[in-house]
C-alpha cells in the first residue's frame, strides 16, 4: 500500500516535492516550481528506486555554493518519510 508525502524544500528553485512510498519503493515523484527539465528528469530516475539506495546516491549533492540542490532535498524529504513511517 503506497503512502503519499509532501516535503516543502528549503534554499533550492522548487517549492515542495510529493511522493509516494510503496514499501520502501519511492513512486510518483513530483516537484513543484525549479527547473522543469531537471525535476522531469531527476523525478523519473527515482521512479522505482528503493528509498535508501536514492538517499544515498543523492544527499549532499550542491547546487551553486547553496549547500544544497533538488536532489538533496528529494533525499532529505524521502529520508523524513522513511523514519516518519
Amino acid at each position: 500500500m503506497s503512502k503519499e508525502f509532501t516535503y516543502a524544500t528549503k534554499g533550492v528553485c522548487s517549492r515542495r516535492i510529493t511522493f509516494e512510498l510503496d514499501g520502501n519503493t519511492v513512486k510518483n515523484v513530483r516537484f513543484e516550481g525549479g527547473c522543469h527539465g531537471n525535476t522531469q528528469g531527476l523525478a523519473a530516475l527515482a521512479e522505482g528506486m528503493q528509498a535508501e539506495e536514492l538517499v544515498k546516491r543523492l544527499k549532499g549533492t550542491n547546487c551553486r555554493g547553496r549547500g544544497t540542490s533538488c536532489p538533496d532535498q528529494l533525499a532529505k524529504a524521502i529520508e523524513a518519510a522513511v523514519n516518519e513511517k
